[in-house]
């Protein structure tokens, strides 16, 4: 996934159409000079709406495209000929996309189905003809509706990755590496910090004919709940993993102290991420021989499941591959 390619958040001003204006007209034809009110009704303003769709990974069409505009409706005639409808503009998302107000920052919808179709905007109403105010004290209304003004705001589209398991770690802990070995993935690998800027999602085999998707989030640092090191944009995604696998390196000076840094970091971000089931891998363990392991083992966390491993060794990747899928599916 090209890091140029990825875009997961856009901020689009949406402007619906207005309706159109519902029509004072009154019937005419040679035989008839005054006819009663035969107006229609103004055509509705143009929408603009949402659309899931799955072949879609990123937000990066609309990038670019700051100011969507749909059409105003048409006026009504007479003879109770109703105006036509605005067009309506279509946006394709992907499956994950959130739609929030951007002045208020509430949630307005998240797409979630492929084909999944929500209104972000929308459009103004028609106005209604004459013929709909004629009454007993009045049959010959002169006047009608105007079409209702569509709408301008401003709306934020975030899209969060889905995937099952979601690799949460500081930078540098060997997520990258973890999902090049076990997928056809093959993200940026580096020995330096943020080597990761988006997202990578990787089909990871299982014994013969299953599997799941693994996603290498960007690398967490110690206050990103507060946004340091584009740390809400990096969080949001592990928020639709199913699992949340833990990768901390066997030569960092505290394995507990990191990983509760990284714990409270997602504790401070959304609670609800301490529901989600966890596995904890210690990585670079083929640095280790078994006495080490031992020792390390007192250092471990011993209310989540752990395990040793080596990406480059290609050590204990099958029963981290058995562990994961057992959670998956407990």
């Amino acid at each position: 996934m090209s890091e140029k390619n990825f875009v997961d958040y856009v901020k689009i001003c949406c402007r619906s159409g207005a309706g159109g204006a519902g029509s004072a007209h009154f019937f005419r034809d040679k035989r008839t000079a005054k006819g009663g009110p035969d107006g229609g009704d103004g055509g509705r303003g143009g929408h603009i709406i949402v659309v899931g769709d799955r072949n879609m990974w990123t937000l990066l069409p609309l990038k670019y495209r700051k100011h969507i505009i749909a059409s105003p409706g048409m006026n009504g005639s007479g003879s109770h000929s109703s105006g036509a409808s605005g067009e309506d503009i279509i946006l394709r998302v992907p499956i994950g996309t959130i739609a929030k107000d951007f002045e208020s920052g509430e949630v307005d919808f998240e797409i979630s189905e492929d084909g999944q179709e929500e209104i972000l905007t929308p459009g103004g109403r028609g106005g209604q003809g004459n013929a709909h105010f004629k009454s007993a004290t009045n049959q010959t209304p002169r006047f009608a509706q105007p079409g209702e003004l569509g709408r301008e705001e401003w709306k934020i589209l975030e899209l969060k990755v889905l995937a099952d398991v979601g690799l949460v770690g500081f930078p540098n802990a060997g997520k990258s590496t973890l999902l090049s070995v076990l997928s056809a993935a093959k993200p940026k690998i580096g020995a330096y910090p943020f080597t990761t800027l988006v997202p990578n999602l990787g089909i990871v085999k299982y014994r013969s004919d299953r599997s799941f998707i693994m996603a290498d989030i960007p690398g967490i640092i110690e206050n990103a709940h507060e946004g340091k090191g584009l740390g809400h944009r990096f969080l949001r995604h592990i928020e639709r993993n199913s699992l949340l696998l833990f990768m901390i390196p066997a030569d960092t000076d505290d394995i507990k102290k990191e990983y509760n840094i990284l714990n409270r970091e997602l504790e401070m971000f959304n609670k609800e991420l301490l529901d989600k089931p966890r596995l904890l891998a210690i990585t670079k363990s083929d640095l280790l021989d078994e006495e080490l392991k031992e020792l390390l083992k007192s250092e471990i966390p011993t209310h989540i499941p752990s395990m040793f491993i080596s990406s480059v060794a290609q050590q204990g990747l099958d029963q981290l591959k058995d562990k994961i899928w057992e959670l998956l599916n407990a």
